[in-house]
């Protein structure tokens, strides 16, 4: 059986994949950092899940974890968190807080898993976001952070082909999650009329799209828009 490794996989996204890769037969594990809520009610849904607690941003932990692993086939960096500030109002401290979850947290991932894949290949795939490819106003930090995890996705894929290490990376759109919480009625129906299809994606439909890239061993270094067409 293989294994599948999921940062941040308690909520949204995350727990989509988990959920996905379940049903595809891997044998998952699940990280979370802080929310042991979220995570309670996770297990509870996903008893086939082994969630455990794991700062994505926090190199000691990530390496633990992963050494723990007699093997792993796919890694899949997820764990992230937004800010929606002007950058006049934003610090130091939230621009350290944003990049070190989203982006240097995909690079710690990526060390750590990396050494359990070189033997016999594998494949990572990174979640970035469409405002790492256009920008986002007042999402400035959280749209360089997610722009790095794309360049980041290039570079390794080039990096780790010759070890048959696929390296991919999915770019939500606006997808119905809490992370979207923030947005009022009226920022959401804005957003609706700039998207094609109409609609905000579905966490599940993201998932489908991690789910596709973790198992095609010619794809590698894209990265696969889930956005309703609001960024072609």
């Amino acid at each position: 059986m293989k294994t599948a490794l999921i940062t941040g996989g308690t909520r949204g996204i995350g727990y989509a994949v988990a959920e996905r890769f379940l049903r595809a037969g891997y044998r998952v594990v699940a990280t979370y950092s802080k929310d042991e809520a979220a995570a309670m009610r996770a297990r509870a849904a996903l008893p086939g899940v082994q969630f455990c607690r794991a700062d994505a941003a926090s190199e000691g932990e990530m390496r633990s974890l992963i050494e723990g692993f007699s093997s792993l086939d796919v890694l899949v960096a997820n764990a992230g968190v937004s800010l929606y500030a002007q950058v006049q109002d934003c610090t130091v401290a939230d621009w350290e807080r944003v990049v070190g979850v989203n982006a240097a947290g995909c690079f710690l991932a990526a060390k750590f898993a990396v050494r359990k894949m070189l033997d016999y290949g594998g494949a990572i795939v990174n979640v970035a976001s469409v405002w790492g490819e256009t920008g986002g106003s007042c999402e400035s930090v959280y749209s360089a952070s997610k722009g790095a995890v794309i360049a980041f996705t290039k570079a390794l894929a080039k990096e780790l082909a010759p070890s048959r290490i696929t390296v991919n990376c999915v770019s939500p759109g606006v997808i119905d999650t809490d992370m979207n919480g923030h947005l009022t009625a009226e920022e959401r129906r804005a957003l609706l009329e700039e998207i094609p299809l109409g609609r905000m994606g579905r966490a599940e439909e993201v998932a489908e799209a991690v789910l596709f890239l973790a198992q095609q061993p010619y794809i590698t270094g894209q990265v696969l828009g889930v956005n309703g067409g609001f960024y072609i």
